[in-house]
């Protein structure tokens, strides 16, 4: 294991990547986790999440210290998880489609309307069905899988109101680099422009990219309606991010601080999605006082999700369609 480094976060990144942040026991016993986001300090994900992981695990007494690096500290979206794969970082908050580029399946959870809401999307996490899908996970990468926590719906924002999927007709859409987000994409009718996160601002002020998705409390933290008008309630994805560890950190605890862990992260879902959710509505109404953005709550949902469940109908193979209908049964 390699030795941990207490940084600050004025340490450059380059810096931190050459050094490694992976977890250590000391001689005392003592163990340092590293936990790494790619969301501001003020994000629910952060402030609801991270940090309070971080405090729940230190009232345990267990001999474990989470050390939080938010704000793409540890490396971008796209490199942290390789990091946690290898060691370097013991543990990250990354969605199911980040997953998938590690382990296929799992991308599909963020496939387009595959969840109606968050209630079906947490009763899926904690049903027996989902145990042989985080198993082959963990076999796949050697990575597991502690919990799920609430991300937001995911809207689309632009220049224009977006009501139809003919709406999305010419504008180059921002999407994550990854198969199943481009999927959604095709599914949903959009041209899809892939452009790192940690670029988006940017992309979206020059004009390289006409709109994108997020949910709503990363569209304020990262100051997306600075550059953009519109934000059209399409609710297209119900946001998953899965809290995964280190198959290495894992072992190197003892059951009891396995245990605390477990149950720092889990018992912060609640709190963590009750944040995202405040959040939402405090950003809406400030949007609608001060008219930073225009809210377009009256799309045709509808028609979007019959678009995109068609499309995966047609273009998912048989196992991962068969996971895609599962998620929405009943609904």
């Amino acid at each position: 294991m390699r030795t941990p480094h207490r940084w600050t976060a004025l340490v450059p990144v380059a810096v931190l990547a050459l050094a490694g942040c992976g977890a250590d026991e000391a001689a005392d016993g003592e163990i340092t986790l590293s936990f790494a986001n790619s969301y501001t300090a003020d994000h629910p994900h952060t402030r609801c999440g991270l940090d309070l992981v971080a405090e729940r695990v230190a009232d345990a007494g267990v001999g474990v210290t989470v050390e939080t690096f938010p704000n793409s500290q540890l490396g971008n979206n796209t490199e942290t998880f390789t990091s946690v794969m290898s060691g370097d970082i013991d543990m990250d908050v990354q969605g199911s489609a980040a997953l998938g580029s590690a382990y296929e399946p799992i991308g599909v959870l963020d496939a387009a309307y595959a969840f109606d809401d968050v209630d079906q999307m947490f009763g899926y996490f904690d049903s027996e069905e989902s145990e042989q899908l985080k198993a082959d996970f963990e076999a796949a990468t050697g990575v597991r899988i502690l919990d799920v926590w609430y991300f937001g719906d995911r809207h689309f924002t632009a220049n224009r109101p977006i009501r139809t999927p003919g709406d999305l007709s010419g504008l180059r859409m921002r999407f994550p680099d990854s198969p199943i987000y481009l999927a959604n994409a095709e599914a949903m009718g959009a041209t899809p422009t892939t452009v790192a996160f940690e670029e988006v601002y940017l992309a979206l002020q020059q004009g390289t990219a006409d709109g994108q998705e997020n949910p709503i409390p990363t569209i304020s933290a990262d100051s997306f309606d600075e550059v953009q008008s519109h934000i059209s309630l399409t609710s297209h994805q119900i946001g998953s991010q899965l809290i995964v560890v280190s198959g290495q950190s894992w072992e190197l605890m003892d059951e009891r601080q396995q245990e605390a862990l477990q149950e720092a992260v889990s018992t912060v879902r609640e709190e963590n999605r009750a944040c995202i959710e405040e959040s939402e509505a405090e950003i809406l109404d400030r949007w609608a006082a001060d008219g930073a953005m225009e809210v377009v709550d009256d799309v045709d949902v509808d028609a979007f999700r019959t678009r995109s469940r068609d499309y995966f109908a047609e273009h998912l193979d048989e196992g991962q369609r068969a996971l895609y209908e599962s998620l929405h049964s009943g609904s």
